[in-house]
């Protein structure tokens, strides 16, 4: 099984080049049309979907390996990065990570951060958590 996570936007955004060297890209890797849609019909509120590949999606806890959380933290804030130019000021992303086929199963947790001030070191993103990043 893998862990893979998913962002809903009202904006569309490009899906990354295949030739990216970028510890985040907006592609299809582990998921489903179908998976996607029951991601956005079971937690976002928002029009777009995508996966975030990485090949192990994004999950900050005292609980994963040392290894994994560094990953897990530097792919959250190029994510942020990278979706503050597509975002404007007041508008918001969403972010849910799960293990693949978990999709349509109730969420653990909600949380809501706001993009540009974000305290890596101080936030915790455990799995079936659906995060709102607002700016």
């Amino acid at each position: 099984m893998s862990l893979v996570s998913y962002i809903g936007t009202n904006s569309a955004i490009p899906l990354s080049d295949e030739d990216t060297d970028s510890c985040i890209i907006i592609g299809d890797c582990f998921s489903s049309a179908s998976d996607r849609q029951k991601v956005q019909e079971t937690h976002f509120t928002t029009r777009f979907v995508y996966e975030v590949s990485s090949h192990w999606g994004i999950e900050i806890t005292n609980y994963v390996p040392a290894e994994t959380l560094v990953e897990s933290k530097a792919k959250l804030l190029a994510l942020c990065e990278m979706m503050d130019c597509y975002i404007k000021q007041g508008e918001f992303f969403e972010l849910y990570s799960c293990w693949i086929g978990d999709e349509g199963t109730a969420r653990e947790g909600e949380l809501t951060l706001q993009m540009n001030t974000i305290d890596i070191d101080r936030i915790q993103i455990p799995e079936k958590t659906l995060v709102r990043f607002e700016k």
